[in-house]
């Protein structure tokens, strides 16, 4: 990892009705980073994910994102450069979003779409390098057996590397997984999420990740940022993340976000 920026929120809050799913959070994040974004149901982690990618617009005022140094959103308006940093970005949300009348192989491939001609991708007609890329990156989450399969007919683990794949085929230099592992079993899970934590540490991949399983993050992630009531309330080291703290980001409850023991 090194310390040059390669997103940053300043300022950012988004308002649904009467309630502030975002409160003024600011955010650095550095090139190679793996960070776990934790926090109660509704205390903003997806909102704040969305935004980032430019999918969910900010209030208006102060509020800016910016990535790889280039504008996403400032002042409750997506940018038109927007596409710039977009294509650079893979987005793996709970529930795959897989075509699933498509194999497995042309799920993948539409990672290309951003680089090559929109009707090359609608016939099927891939280039020869995406051909192989999307090939080298099944076989680099596990899947390439099942590259001809419909996507439909996989598991919710294998969809969920398809969908990682897809962001390598994307050439993406960000990651950012919406709860990836909520739908999965637990073996399926840490199978995803070591896929992950591969990608940060052999590619250099920056990787921001929600999770429910704070015990997820813990083992997978080095920095955890925990948001509550859409304010951000801890950020710093995994390791520092004690159970006073924990109290405080969940309440007396906080074994619940558990899968396999909380801290005593």
């Amino acid at each position: 990892m090194t310390s040059d920026p390669v997103l940053s929120i300043r300022s950012v809050s988004k308002t649904f009705g009467s309630r502030k799913a975002l409160n003024a959070v600011s955010l650095d994040v550095a090139r190679g980073e793996m960070i776990a974004l934790i926090g109660p149901s509704g205390s903003g982690k997806s909102t704040l994910l969305r935004s980032i990618d430019g999918l969910q617009t900010i209030d208006e005022g102060d509020g800016v994102i910016t990535a790889f140094g280039g504008p996403v959103q400032a002042k409750g308006r997506v940018e038109d450069q927007v596409r710039k940093a977009r294509i650079r970005i893979g987005f793996i949300a709970q529930q795959f979003n897989l075509v699933g009348r498509l194999s497995l192989f042309s799920n993948v491939a539409l990672g290309s779409l951003g680089r090559i001609p929109l009707v090359r991708g609608l016939l099927g007609a891939w280039p020869r390098e995406t051909r192989e890329a999307a090939m080298a990156a099944l076989h680099r989450v596990g899947i390439s057996d099942y590259a001809g399969q419909r996507a439909n007919t996989l598991s919710g683990g294998q969809q969920q590397r398809g969908a990682i794949a897809r962001a390598l085929v994307q050439k993406a230099k960000i990651i950012l997984a919406d709860e990836p592992v909520a739908s999965l079993d637990p073996v399926s899970a840490r199978k995803v999420m070591e896929i992950l934590r591969d990608l940060n540490a052999s590619d250099g991949l920056t990787v921001i990740v929600t999770l429910h399983q704070v015990d997820y993050a813990l083992r997978y992630c080095d920095r955890v940022v925990a948001l509550k009531a859409g304010q951000k309330v801890y950020d710093g080291p995994a390791d520092a993340l004690d159970r006073d703290k924990l109290i405080d980001i969940y309440g007396p409850e906080f074994e619940d976000v558990f899968w396999e023991g909380a801290p005593q």
